[in-house]
């Protein structure tokens, strides 16, 4: 992107949402360790820093039922009222998690608000993209569906400009874990409009794996069921830079048929190489690639955080993200800057995240499968698409 004309950058953080994420039972200080070494590199003095606002009852009540905001707000909550709206196993209660809870979604809305105002083109939420938090109850580590409620926010948007069509969002998940939560939320099946949502989450799946749900496989296209604005891009084991690289065209397509007016990233990080998940092998590198081509489309975007299980290559990632995101990429050579958590980035003390060496099980046939497959998936969407705009 450095070639391109710099778009203004909003990057939403505060210290008291910092301080919340930071506690978070699944990435304990990851959020500390990510904002931190945004910091240290200098990030932080070219994006403009919008502080949160706390998302309030009614904000939250936009998708969240009344009964599980009275039990995740309330810190005083039973064992059996715990357990009834799924916090416990995964999803503990922790001291700060109303703050949590409130800012998380704040997170979001602001930076909805920021899009949807031009304030900035691009927005960042690191601390975002909870995709598994259901509508009653915590579940796969999240306790509030940001993601869901910054859709909402954006589908609610005046046109941006005048005589246009409500505006669109395209989702895109590139979190290792299939996006159920939100892919659940905006399933339509309607072909006589265009829902203002279409999702796409690219996951690994397989029996067994969390979390387990019939919208996370490839599409079957000639399913009378099947919704073109409810996407799945399923992969195998070790899916590698190359893999993702050729998923990209699929991307590109479905953004010119479905002409979004936003997009909104999800970034979760735990397909990286060396995650302790051990299921994908993308690279920095590749990642870096991937979302530079996302951001190329200069449609306003708002990037998420997600998964992401080791803390320093989720800090690295976010980082070279976020430098990408204002047109002036890091080397993948750069080294880590001297800070109060430089240790934890040894050996190497490199911003760069390389691919290891595990098989990369997504073989061509099984890639030009997906292409086939998302040639007549798009063939559908471009249907629908004319079928729903044209005069009754």
């Amino acid at each position: 992107m450095s070639g391109d004309v710099a778009r203004a950058v909003a990057y939403v953080v505060s210290s008291e949402l910092i301080a919340a994420s930071s506690q978070l039972p699944s990435n304990k200080n990851r959020s500390s360790t990510v904002h931190s070494l945004i910091h240290a590199f200098g990030l932080s003095k070219r994006v403009k820093v919008l502080r949160p606002h706390r998302a309030s009852y009614k904000d939250l009540c936009v998708y969240h039922t009344r009964e599980y905001l009275d039990a995740v707000l309330s810190p005083q909550s039973s064992t059996d009222i715990n357990e009834a709206f799924g916090l416990d196993s995964d999803c503990p209660p922790f001291p700060l998690l109303p703050t949590y809870v409130s800012l998380v979604a704040g997170c979001a809305l602001t930076a909805a608000q920021a899009l949807i105002s031009n304030t900035a083109q691009i927005t960042i939420c690191w601390d975002g993209g909870r995709h598994h938090a259901q509508k009653g109850e915590a579940a796969g580590f999240c306790y509030v569906a940001d993601c869901v409620l910054a859709l909402m926010a954006l589908k609610r948007a005046p046109p941006r400009s005048p005589g246009e069509h409500k505006p669109r969002t395209m989702y895109i998940d590139l979190d290792l874990h299939f996006s159920d939560a939100v892919s659940q939320a905006f399933a339509s099946s309607s072909a006589s409009r265009v829902p203002q949502i279409l999702t796409l989450s690219i996951h690994h799946a397989s029996p067994g794996f969390y979390p387990a749900s019939p919208l996370s496989s490839l599409p079957t296209p000639t399913d009378p069921s099947f919704s073109p604005y409810t996407l799945s891009l399923p992969l195998h084991p070790g899916a590698s830079s190359h893999t993702y690289a050729r998923l990209l065209p699929i991307l590109t397509r479905l953004k010119s048929t479905f002409s979004p007016s936003y997009i909104v990233l999800q970034c979760g990080v735990d397909a990286l190489a060396g995650d302790p998940c051990g299921i994908s092998n993308w690279s920095l590198e590749g990642l870096n690639a991937f979302v530079s081509e996302v951001l190329r489309w200069r449609i306003p975007t708002m990037m998420l955080g997600g998964g992401g299980y080791d803390t320093p290559n989720a800090a690295r990632a976010w980082t070279s993200l976020t430098a990408i995101a204002l047109g002036e990429p890091l080397a993948l050579d750069a080294q880590i800057p001297d800070h109060k958590l430089f240790p934890l980035y040894a050996p190497s003390f490199t911003l760069d995240v390389p691919s290891g060496m595990m098989q990369d099980k997504n073989t061509e046939a099984f890639l030009q499968k997906i292409e086939a497959c998302y040639a007549e998936v798009i063939r559908v969407l471009e249907e629908r698409m004319k079928t729903a705009s044209s005069p009754s």
